[in-house]
């Protein structure tokens, strides 16, 4: 696939399509620039060969309308102070007024965008409007593998009419870990997935099982396995209609000769709330009423020692409601062994990257991937819709 590298961006109008979805506090104020620092070296790379650089994201679900509070203008500090220069901001994505201000651009300016969210035929892969927002440029680069799931018109329409379309570097860089990770990994592969639902995590489970030579689950999806079991899990959260399923998984990977491992004791709690009172008991013993709420402190030494001569470790999902402090241990345990790890550690999803980064250990993970739904779907071993484009568009212009 080719890259941005790849082209000639000199005096170019270079439109490049990220992911500044990026959290707010009811100020306005960005609390967390994660996505913003990761693009970075792609518009520098833009701006330093003398692009005329045009930047267009979402931000929130605006659902097709203007919304104010959506607005992209809380990003233009952080961004400005990132690349070291003065951004424009464009009171929309589309229309005269956005043509006017690309035209008058030097080489070096950048420009961006208002919520491409603003407008419906995004959601929608509207024709129409990825012409329009290709009208804009003389060069599409992707730099949102964030959205790359999902079948926008800025990720995958505006391909068939930007005259050259390319990948940026956290594009490339996303799917190379990947490949790394599931195609071509250093063995033991060890997966390690968490989460509330085995319903969102189900076809990557399936796929995975043909891949990996472990797996360990945690989370409330745990709760549906271990019921599978024959396991009371109190008032835990489960899906029934799973049960049956999470047994043919577990089947599944036996007959394969993969190890499953499954939570062995648990924090539970009568409710669910930080000053809950809580037991720390094997699985075969939760209270009656009471709930599993974060795996227990055997477990976590049985997930350490079971990734302990891991190659390679894949984890999407926390292992326990990490949000509040009590039930908070058994996803930092785990956020510690892959950072205490000697493997290739891959870590995708929102509330993963969120726990990593709450334990302080972000820069001893090989890499966090940048999204959740998008990983998910290559876990699935799904290609994803824009890098499907993008491929499309450049074996069509060779």
């Amino acid at each position: 696939m080719k890259t941005i590298k790849d082209v000639n961006l000199s005096g170019k109008r270079v439109f490049i399509r990220v992911d500044f979805n990026v959290p707010l506090d009811e100020k306005q104020n960005i609390t967390d620039d994660t996505r913003i620092r990761f693009v970075v070296p792609t518009l520098k790379y833009a701006i330093d060969n003398k692009a005329k650089l045009i930047i267009a994201s979402h931000l929130g679900r605006p659902k097709g309308k203007v919304e104010p509070q959506f607005s992209l203008s809380p990003v233009l500090k952080c961004l400005g102070s990132y690349l070291g220069k003065d951004i424009r901001m464009a009171p929309d994505c589309i229309g005269p007024e956005v043509k006017s201000l690309v035209s008058s651009m030097s080489d070096g300016d950048v420009l961006l965008l208002e919520n491409l969210r603003f407008h419906p035929e995004e959601e929608k892969n509207d024709d129409k409007f990825g012409k329009e927002l290709a009208q804009l440029c003389d060069v599409y680069v992707n730099d949102a593998f964030a959205v790359s799931h999902r079948a926008n018109a800025s990720v995958a329409s505006i391909t068939e009419h930007a005259p050259v379309s390319v990948a940026g570097f956290l594009l490339q860089k996303e799917l190379e870990y990947f490949k790394k990770a599931m195609a071509d990994p250093q063995r033991p592969l060890v997966a390690v997935v968490g989460g509330a639902k085995v319903s969102t995590k189900l076809a990557a489970l399936e796929n995975m099982i043909q891949r990996v030579d472990k797996i360990i689950i945690g989370g409330a999806m745990a709760n549906t396995f271990l019921k599978s079991k024959g396991i009371d899990v109190g008032s835990s959260k489960i899906e029934e209609d799973l049960v049956e399923v999470a047994g043919t998984i577990i089947k599944k990977a036996s007959e394969k000769g993969i190890r499953l491992y499954l939570p062995v004791d648990a924090v539970a709690a009568a409710t669910f709330s930080p000053d809950a009172a809580t037991k720390i008991v094997p699985v075969a013993e939760i209270p009656k009423g009471w709930m599993v709420l974060d795996v227990g402190p055997a477990t976590s030494m049985l997930f350490s020692e079971a990734l302990y001569d891991a190659k390679t470790i894949v984890w999407n999902g926390p292992l326990g409601a990490f949000e509040m402090d009590a039930f908070s241990r058994g996803t930092m345990s785990m956020v510690n062994s892959l950072a205490n790890s000697h493997a290739l550690t891959i870590v995708g999803g929102g509330d993963t990257d969120t726990a990593v980064h709450k334990a302080g250990e972000a820069d001893r993970i090989t890499f966090i991937s940048t999204g959740g739904g998008a990983f998910l779907e290559l876990l699935e071993g799904k290609t994803l819709p824009a890098v499907a484009a993008l491929i499309k568009a450049q074996q069509k212009t060779g």
